[in-house]
């Protein structure tokens, strides 16, 4: 099955920003395009904002002017739904209610082709449900765009309990030819990129609402040790916190509140009390003028150890006993003990975060997850309230001579980046294993979709097969609630890779 033919007619159904930037996609792409509104005048002015966008892409050298006199002469503001019956593909774009998005679907039915592809870009609905009162839901699927459509690259194809596969097929081609990414996926809540990327939010404000770390350290620590691109606080703020939370709870609802996406109390009450972010000018951060920016807890200057003992080989921080060598500091092996740990002069011991707790061990500091622990620029430390001062001070000594600013948090199971990833890992097996995307779809949705450094199962690869398995399991321990039980099926995937080493 291949893409649409670029003289082929394609309709976009509401022109707010989500819809005006999937016409561009398909207008630049070669398509005549058909504008339709509810609202009269909205469809015209769609269509002149539109010109106005091309005129800029012209300007700055990325579409010629040719090209864009031919892209207006395509782009058509309709009338009515009853111009839209010569398109072989429909996308809607309206108000994200069930009974909006029904009725006006039934009545594409009564006007376009048999032939005709009818597409939803819902982020929250079911697809099988919008679908469900059409005569022919066959013909009927998702095409998830993300917002900017024209910016960003991945589309979610997703296919209803009663999409054809040869529409699904001409859907995912079509988007292809549209120079976009598309992925594959199975009508679920959240589809692959608002499902799996739950945990990135929800630890984050689980952590702050612990009364581990404040915002600002929390996001600092998520960006300059975990690699993403923006922490989760400043990354609602911009996306809105009513917005996200809306999504949140969609989910959570969806799958029968499920606890392991249960939407954050600091969040609601955020909303409830107007902050939503840049929009409002306050959320979790001040945007108003004069306004000083929230700052990260970095510790002060401390002396770096003379030495350690490198009891194990630190496992996926393995780099980190590198670092110390090339940073000058003495590294006695204890070839004969088993663990994964760095003893410190001072007795204490310094420990990847594994999901149990400082105050459960004597003079015990845990260190975060870093992407890559050479690139790092900050490091978060974990400690108990009767952890020696002698030894907090050591490590962060330690770290600070590897060119790391310290942020020491709270005792916190799993800190911050460990915690986040190993539930983003848990989430993506659970999703593969129950039929809704691929491994290698999961992993490009998220680069993609919310520009992760890694995808999922990259992760899973880099940390070994049992470590986010075996990191949930003491959280669970200590979380008893639901949360953070590992799934069935990344209890299958470390299982099956320790069988492998025991036969080796």
């Amino acid at each position: 099955m291949t893409a649409l033919d670029l003289s082929s007619p394609v309709a976009v159904v509401g022109t707010g920003t989500m819809g005006q930037g999937i016409a561009q996609v398909a207008l630049v792409a070669g398509h005549p395009v058909r504008l339709y509104d509810a609202v009269p005048g909205r469809a015209a002015a769609a269509a002149e904002a539109i010109g106005a966008r091309l005129d800029r892409l012209v300007a700055k050298d990325r579409l010629t002017a040719a090209d864009r006199d031919a892209a207006r002469t395509r782009l058509r503001p309709a009338e009515s739904l009853a111009d839209l019956g010569d398109c072989a593909l429909v996308v809607e774009a309206v108000l994200e209610r069930l009974d909006v998005k029904q009725k006006l679907f039934g009545e594409l039915e009564d006007v376009v082709g048999d032939d005709c592809l009818l597409a939803t870009n819902t982020s929250s609905l079911s697809v099988t449900a919008i679908g469900g009162a059409l005569r022919n839901p066959g013909r009927f699927l998702g095409l998830h765009f993300f917002n900017p459509a024209p910016l960003l690259p991945l589309v979610e194809v997703v296919s209803g309990f009663a999409t054809d596969v040869t529409s699904a097929t001409r859907a995912y081609e079509t988007a292809r030819a549209w120079g976009k990414t598309p992925v594959a996926c199975a009508d679920t809540p959240g589809f692959i990129v608002n499902r799996i990327a739950r945990p990135f939010y929800a630890e984050a404000f689980a952590v702050h609402e612990s009364q581990a770390a404040d915002p600002a350290t929390i996001d600092a620590v998520l960006r300059e040790s975990g690699g993403f691109r923006m922490g989760a606080f400043e990354l609602t703020d911009l996306i809105g916190q009513d917005v996200n939370e809306s999504v949140t709870h969609s989910v959570w609802r969806s799958f029968f509140q499920d606890v392991r996406f249960t939407p954050s109390l600091a969040q609601r009450r955020l909303v409830e009390s107007g902050r939503l972010g840049r929009k409002t000018g306050h959320g979790w951060y001040d945007y108003g003028d004069g306004a000083e920016p929230s700052e990260p807890h970095t510790a002060e200057k401390e002396q770096p150890p003379a030495y350690v003992v490198a009891e194990g080989d630190l496992g996926p921080a393995a780099d980190v006993l590198a670092l110390i060598r090339e940073a000058g500091i003495r590294v006695r092996e204890d070839e004969e003990d088993n663990g994964t740990r760095l003893v410190l002069p001072s007795g204490g011991q310094l420990v990847l975060a594994d999901g149990q707790t400082s105050v459960e061990f004597r003079d015990v500091v845990y260190f975060d997850l870093a992407l890559d622990y050479r690139e790092a620029t900050r490091i978060a430390l974990s400690t108990a309230q009767d952890t020696a001062p002698q030894t907090l001070s050591e490590a962060i000594g330690l770290f600070q001579a590897l060119g790391k600013d310290v942020s020491v948090i709270g005792d916190c199971p799993g800190m911050i980046v460990a915690r986040t990833v190993a539930r983003i890992v848990d989430l993506a097996h659970d999703a593969v294993a129950k039929g809704v995307a691929t491994e290698e779809d999961v992993d490009t949705a998220m680069r993609l979709g919310v520009n992760y450094p890694l995808g999922p199962f990259e992760w899973s690869r880099r940390l070994g097969a049992s470590w986010s398995y075996d990191v949930l399991d003491e959280l669970h321990e200590r979380d008893p609630s639901g949360r953070y039980a590992p799934s069935l099926a990344l209890y299958r995937h470390a299982y099956a890779d320790e069988k492998r080493e025991d036969t080796q």
